[in-house]
């Protein structure tokens, strides 16, 4: 055998040694090694009472964004929308089916559901094909769906959300593409801002970066976006949140801090924790009226075995 052929001989060698140990690596949910909802165990009825309580002035606010056919996504995702009158063509209308002149729209859509404001599902993102729960993509990930880790698994999340201002931390109205945000700016935010992190919250995080690029450099918006570092989103996984957001597309800076991995944050809160992801959030308006502490809501499309959902969470306070 030439060297060459030893060398890459021995590369496989360390590689499947690697995913062996990956695979042995791997520890049950805390939930039990069948469950597939992750940290929404998290969403009692002592905690959604709680939450309800932070109900105060009558304010809602939606958190998701206006979806717009037109707007970037990351590639090769794309949304396409048709409405049609069936059966009208020509001014026609339903007198012969409904017994009088009944006219009405309908629409179609083809689209990628993790365009705008989305949840990401535990069976979104993984490493070395485990996923939540030491569940292999080889096993669940089908092309007419999921078969486990479905967002219609998901119950309702009703929790108690929290919102960290960034930008206004660093004294910017937006924050810049590839600006990391680590565990000791996040405190530092935090305990100015009067922010307590607790088991089973929603946790936001503003930038500035939708509501100042979307409209306005949408090209620019897609391409970068500031976020948490790889350490940042173990930080924050420890406070057993039931889902981590921000008013970005992918919520980890891009392009990513030197020495982190790209989208590893994804890993870190999905798989390794189960813990939700939310992006493109709506937090203009709670970082401009300052509220820090509101009732977070979403009740998502139940979609049998979709991956991700288009969300429209609502912000009461």
């Amino acid at each position: 055998m030439t060297i060459s052929r030893l060398a890459a001989a021995a590369c496989a060698a360390l590689f499947a040694s690697a995913l062996g140990a990956a695979a042995q690596d791997c520890q049950p949910s805390k939930w039990g090694a069948d469950d597939e909802i992750g940290a929404a165990n998290l969403v009692t009825p002592e905690r959604v009472a709680a939450a309800a309580k932070l109900v105060v002035k009558g304010e809602a606010h939606p958190l998701g964004i206006v979806i717009d056919p037109n707007m970037p996504a990351f590639p090769p995702r794309k949304m396409q929308l048709q409405v049609v009158q069936p059966g009208q063509q020509g001014g026609k209308t339903l007198e012969g089916g409904f017994g009088w002149p009944g006219s009405y729209n309908d629409d179609i859509s083809q689209l990628w559901w993790g365009t705008g404001p989305q949840l990401d599902g535990l069976g979104h993102l993984g490493e070395n094909d485990t996923y939540y729960n030491c569940n292999k993509g080889a096993d669940f990930a089908q092309l007419t769906g999921l078969t486990k880790l479905g967002i219609d698994k998901v119950p309702p999340i009703v929790a108690r959300g929290v919102l960290v201002d960034m930008a206004k931390h660093l004294g910017v109205e937006t924050m810049e593409a590839g600006q990391a945000i680590t565990s000791d700016m996040i405190k530092e935010a935090a305990a100015a801002q009067g922010v307590e992190f607790r088991e089973g919250d929603v946790i936001l995080f503003h930038t500035g970066w939708t509501d100042a690029k979307l409209n306005a450099e949408p090209a620019a918006w897609v391409s970068g976006e500031p976020g948490l570092t790889n350490e940042a989103a173990v930080f924050l996984a420890g406070f057993n949140p039931v889902a981590v957001g921000a008013d970005t597309w992918g919520l980890e800076a891009v392009p990513p801090a030197p020495g982190d991995k790209v989208f590893y944050g994804h890993v870190t809160l999905l798989a390794h924790n189960g813990i939700y992801i939310l992006e493109t959030m709506n937090t203009g308006r709670l970082a401009a009226e300052e509220v820090h502490e509101f009732m977070f809501v979403l009740g998502q499309a139940r979609l049998k075995g979709a991956v991700q959902m288009m969300i429209n969470p609502v912000a009461m306070w």
